[in-house]
């Protein structure tokens, strides 16, 4: 990608209905290709919200339905328009109004989304999963057509190592692997499940977990015990002899009387105001 070519992104609507403040906050992909340019308003995250300064005109952007049972990449679509003041955030009515942000001090910004098209191949979420968690060697050879740097690619992408956030950056690559997914599908609802390992599949198939445990003679435990026996004693007769010699004592310092005394006075005075203290934080 060259220095002034368009950078990629993925934002995030809610398709579902849901309704903040008495109004409704759903956008799904038939809304978004209805109204064509839509101001993306509403984001109150920092971190997305700087995103969305860097977006410039033309721009290329993954639209996600999120929020749903089955979230995933709808369409796709480009910033028509580069980052402005969210005046939303200082309208009262408004779901995700913001005292703190207004007109001449203005907190929050958007940027302008216009659809392009709708995804041939809805791209869900839990298929994306399933190939950031699958080995480069053991690729399904329905979607073989994403090959190792594909699949490296989607395996790198903030949704599925980060997710939640509403506004993410995309590298080239994976845009590219996610317009493949797009156009050519293939997959199946078994592709969109994470497969078992070995170890896990023996084990839910009762494998090593059910194996008998080895068979121990009443003879070898009996001389297991005795030797376990043995040890117990020679221990505690080696704390005895080590009680006696002084060994466990704690050595004392001698010191004057005077010190001693000067030291009991220190004490007690420490302790005195430490009490003055809790009374105080009490009353």
């Amino acid at each position: 990608m060259t220095l002034n070519s368009a950078k990629y992104w993925l934002l995030k609507a809610e398709p579902d209905s849901r309704i903040v403040k008495g109004k409704e906050v759903k956008f799904s992909v038939d809304d978004f290709e209805s109204v064509g340019t839509s101001a993306w308003e509403g984001v109150r995250n920092y971190e997305a919200r700087n995103l969305m300064k860097e977006m410039k005109e033309g721009d290329k952007a993954l639209f996600y339905h999120s929020n749903c049972k089955n979230p995933g990449i709808a369409a796709f679509a480009k910033v028509s328009k580069q980052a402005y003041p969210d005046y939303t955030a200082w309208d009262a009515s408004h779901p995700y109004f913001d005292a703190k942000s207004n007109a001449e001090d203005p907190k929050w910004f958007m940027v302008d989304l216009t659809f392009v098209s709708s995804a041939k191949n809805f791209v869900p979420l839990s298929l994306l999963r399933t190939i950031a968690g699958t080995q480069l060697s053991a690729i399904p050879e329905n979607i073989a057509y994403l090959g190792e740097n594909g699949v490296q690619a989607i395996k790198g992408m903030d949704l599925v190592t980060r997710g939640r956030l509403s506004v993410q950056r995309v590298q080239e690559d994976a845009w590219k692997a996610i317009e493949q997914l797009a156009e050519k599908g293939g997959w199946t609802d078994a592709d969109t499940k994470p497969k078992k390992s070995a170890k896990q599949s023996s084990t839910a198939s009762g494998g090593d977990a059910n194996k008998a445990m080895p068979k121990v003679s009443t003879k070898k435990r009996a001389a297991t015990s005795s030797k376990t026996e043995k040890a117990r004693e020679d221990t505690h007769a080696l704390q005895a002899n080590r009680k006696v010699d002084g060994e466990t004592e704690p050595k004392q310092v001698k010191g004057s009387a005077k010190t001693t005394k000067r030291k009991r006075e220190r004490d007690s005075a420490e302790e005195t105001a430490s009490l003055r203290r809790s009374t105080r934080t009490r009353k």
